[in-house]
């Protein structure tokens, strides 16, 4: 087993390679302008430092958000790309539970929430048992709404960060952006265990920025 796993649902642009024992070379960089820039070298980054070629690579991990429309399409096509390319499946998690399995590998128990930072002053966030065990549906909502919703749970990610006013219980030391890594060795668990993974589709869990004025008139020569 060879994985190549890789997201960009957050500022964090992260690709890791995992053997099915362990993570034997992993790239993060935190830009949330540059994923496409940045997505392509770190691949080669990591395959390089573990002395791998592409085409040893037995399937593709990738986060599919939710995140910010452009950086987490950027990540989910290169995905696709590749499993189309080398022929090997995609496997697809939701990137909050990536965050929250790293969190559990830090030492995290017990109950709590992961928010990441949605931009327009919101956050997408998802509520967990523990740390392979999400019991809500990833969402977005702004900050102020969720306080009661979240009232007494550890935080974790950067949107909690954020909005520390909102949450409680903010833990700072714990894993703020995704990591390639921990979405890889989570994969791996599913893999084993027959977890179920998502369909290969994007959550953008709202419309994107860029949109169409809605009194846009087509102008055609006469």
């Amino acid at each position: 087993m060879l994985l190549l796993a890789l997201d960009t649902a957050t500022p964090a642009v992260t690709v890791a390679l995992h053997d099915g024992e362990s993570v034997i070379a992993e790239s993060s960089q935190v830009d949330a302008r540059r994923h496409g820039e940045l997505l392509l070298p770190a691949v080669d980054r990591v395959l390089a430092e573990a002395g791998r070629k592409l085409d040893a690579v037995t399937g593709i991990v990738v986060g599919v958000g939710p995140g910010p429309y452009t950086g987490l399409r950027v990540g989910i096509v290169t995905a696709a790309t590749f499993a189309s390319v080398l022929e090997v499946p995609v496997h697809s998690l939701c990137t909050l539970d990536g965050i929250a399995y790293a969190a559990g590998q830090a030492g995290l128990e017990g109950e709590f929430v992961v928010a990441t930072d949605a931009r327009r002053k919101e956050v997408y966030w998802a509520r967990y048992a523990d740390a392979r065990t999400r019991v809500t549906e990833p969402a977005v909502d702004r900050p102020a709404e969720l306080a009661e919703r979240v009232a007494g749970l550890t935080a974790v990610g950067a949107g909690a960060a954020l909005y520390a006013d909102s949450f409680t219980d903010v833990r700072a030391d714990l894993p703020q952006h995704q990591s390639a890594g921990a979405l890889a060795a989570l994969a791996v668990e599913k893999l084993r265990t027959g977890g179920e993974f998502l369909p290969p589709q994007p959550l953008y869990l709202r419309r994107p920025d860029a949109q169409v004025p809605a009194n846009y008139k087509v102008v055609t020569p006469q």
